[in-house]
């Protein structure tokens, strides 16, 4: 009897044994598994900065509105000022991606492509393979509410010029909306010098300044874009031939030193695509 119940206390131990030594399940086995890595990942969020005339204010910032159903993941940091302050901020140095300029001036003086006489310092910035003509605008006389002087005309502005009766705001000499009024003087014969000694002239660095002085009736008149003079409701009694002042064209480019050279191209396609085009027309710019 006793060894009956000792072959069955052997027995159970041997189970009680194999069953202790089951192997644990693996780590593996009993943790949530990662997530297996999608085959489509989204896209990373992109900042495109975009260095704009000022005269391009209203309609670019129209335009990044509709941009943001076509690149959702891009978002457009706009630099607006004039074209010669921008020139010289992206030489030394600061970041930007696109640069749209209000005369080739300012471009072709980034542009190792351009001729040695206008890029003097021999810059290249430009990613020339981008660069295109993007618009054309219009030099406009515009007056104040009531139009207190009475100037009707390029004309008539040079005549009271000369005799001194008024007071013009124009650009400064390093905004291209200031080259192009400096190209109307020199047509009527006038010396920009002798008329700012006499106190008829009034400057602004870029040409948001001149519009604010005309619209607030701080002067008698001035020379702007018609685009500029078209978004702040100013009144216009002239508009400047292509004898007086040249085409007023506005080239656009991707610039080399661009950190997304691939959704800056992107970008400045769209801006020559019907939708862009008719925000740029419906203040009064045109395809060159």
């Amino acid at each position: 009897m006793k060894k009956v119940l000792s072959l069955l206390l052997a027995g159970a131990l041997a189970l009680c044994l194999a069953a202790c030594g089951t192997p644990a399940a693996s780590p593996a086995a009993t943790e949530p598994t990662a997530a297996p890595a999608s085959a489509e990942t989204a896209d990373e969020p992109v900042e495109l900065v975009v260095f704009a005339a000022a005269s391009l204010t209203e309609t670019l910032n129209e335009i990044a509105a509709d941009y943001k159903t076509v690149a959702p993941d891009v978002t457009l940091t706009f630099n607006f000022d004039s074209s010669g302050t921008l020139k010289t901020q992206i030489q030394e140095g600061a970041v930007c991606d696109v640069f749209l300029s209000a005369a080739p001036k300012q471009m072709d003086q980034l542009d190792a492509a351009a001729a040695p006489a206008v890029n003097t310092e021999g810059l290249d910035f430009v990613d020339d393979a981008t660069r295109l003509d993007l618009l054309e605008n219009r030099v406009s006389l515009c007056v104040p509410s009531g139009n207190p002087a009475g100037i009707d005309s390029f004309d008539d502005l040079a005549r009271k010029l000369t005799d001194g009766g008024i007071l013009m705001a124009m650009g400064n000499s390093d905004v291209p909306v200031g080259q192009y009024t400096q190209k109307i003087l020199a047509h009527y014969g006038l010396d920009e010098q002798t008329l700012a000694k006499a106190g008829v002239l009034s400057y602004g660095t870029n040409v948001k300044e001149v519009t604010t002085q005309i619209a607030e009736g701080s002067v008698d008149c001035g020379v702007v874009y018609a685009t500029d003079a078209c978004s702040a409701g100013l009144t216009v009694v002239d508009t400047a031939t292509e004898a007086l002042c040249g085409r007023v064209i506005y080239p656009a480019a991707v610039l080399k030193t661009s950190a997304h050279p691939q959704e800056a191209r992107a970008f400045l396609d769209y801006l020559s695509t019907p939708q862009a085009m008719a925000v740029f027309e419906a203040v009064g710019f045109t395809a060159p």
